[in-house]
């Protein structure tokens, strides 16, 4: 059963109707969107449009079924962008979406992930209350961080029908490296030594065994050399990618292109130090990462073929916890689970009546 809402009011009678309603914009994270038994679609991809734009301040306002495809090409209009770089954008990825399911892509590692851009937010909670949290200031400290905690919540806290995001100047050029460093090691080892280095990047991936994506952004008229230097740090002969070369490898990283058919997408956050044992355990089962973000996040495209429950053990013995985006439903988040009391209390909060199916 679906409902529909292209309004705050519609969201909040859909709630109060008493049965459970898992929020669905456009589609592209189905197994974040697809409601479990019991449960109502509430499609609010009606939601939609851009508020308040103001490019001297940095910041929009848009109604959360808002494709972040059409935010990304208003901003454009004026040198800006949005920084955390949100993935699936071609694939109708929407605002509410993106904060829901906490997803950045590869172009995020210099600024940030979306948690670090979103400064506010309306939401209807499980009493079918309009709530607002921060405001449309890059600087705010008013109350409790509601909209922070709405990054990653999967609407399973309460249906976003608002987000308030800041924004920044995009780079006037970009160029790419690609390199080969022959071993996951040496390349986690050139990762590391990038990271300490003088040069700032605006995306930094590693495709196993070695190879490296490592991209520039900035004034045209400095690239070169900043790319030579790149290159010099790397230490392994680098090819360069500029122009639609450059943009498509990264249109490509943020659509998650590599997967391809029969594979379901799994985040999963960790640091450089733990990818060698998550390589180690993925490798032999033939599930193919792509490390992201400077190794500080896997995306792992899990056989569709192969039971959840093994990639889940794997990321419990690790201590690592991962989310599924794509694929059936079935489970959605695995390893080790956060939360806790302090989670519980939380949920009761925002829905003590169990409008929202738990993840």
């Amino acid at each position: 059963m679906t409902v529909a809402a292209d309004s705050a009011a519609a969201v909040q009678e859909a709630v109060r109707e008493g049965g459970r309603v898992l929020p669905v914009g456009g589609g592209s994270k189905p197994a974040l969107s697809t409601p479990p038994a019991g449960a109502a679609a509430l499609d609010v991809s009606g939601l939609r449009g851009i508020v308040d734009y103001d490019p001297a301040e940095l910041t929009f306002t848009a109604l959360a079924g808002t494709p972040v495809a059409e935010v990304g090409a208003a901003l454009a209009e004026h040198g800006q962008h949005l920084p955390f770089d949100p993935p699936l954008a071609a694939s109708g990825a929407t605002l509410g979406g993106v904060v829901a399911a906490g997803a950045s892509g590869p172009n995020a590692h210099r600024h940030g992930g979306v948690r670090d851009f979103v400064v506010g937010v309306r939401i209807v909670d499980g009493t079918g209350a309009l709530v607002r949290g921060g405001g449309t200031v890059v600087k705010n400290a008013a109350g409790f961080d509601l909209p922070k905690l709405m990054v990653g919540s999967m609407g399973r806290l309460g249906v976003i029908v608002e987000v308030s995001c800041k924004v920044f100047p995009a780079p006037r050029a970009t160029a790419t490296l690609v390199a080969d460093t022959g071993s996951i090691e040496a390349a986690l080892a050139a990762i590391a030594a990038l990271g300490r280095g003088p040069l700032e990047l605006e995306a930094l991936d590693l495709e196993p065994p070695g190879r490296l994506l490592v991209r520039l952004g900035g004034d045209a008229e400095g690239l070169p050399a900043r790319a030579d230097r790149l290159t010099t740090a790397l230490g392994v002969p680098a090819e360069r990618l500029e122009g639609e070369a450059d943009a498509a490898v990264w249109r490509d990283a943020a659509e998650l292109a590599w997967v391809g058919a029969g594979g379901r997408i799994v985040r999963v956050a960790l640091t450089a130090r733990g990818v060698g044992a998550l390589q180690a355990a993925l490798a032999p089962i033939g599930a193919r990462v792509r490390y992201s973000r400077g190794a500080n996040v896997a995306w792992v495209a899990w056989p569709e073929d192969r039971p959840l429950a093994q990639l889940d053990a794997s990321l419990s013995s690790l201590g690592l916890a991962g989310m599924v985006l794509t694929g059936p439903a079935e489970r959605i988040l695995l390893g080790v689970r956060a939360g806790g009391a302090f989670g519980a209390r939380i949920r009761a909060a925002l829905d003590p009546h169990s409008r929202f199916p738990e993840a």
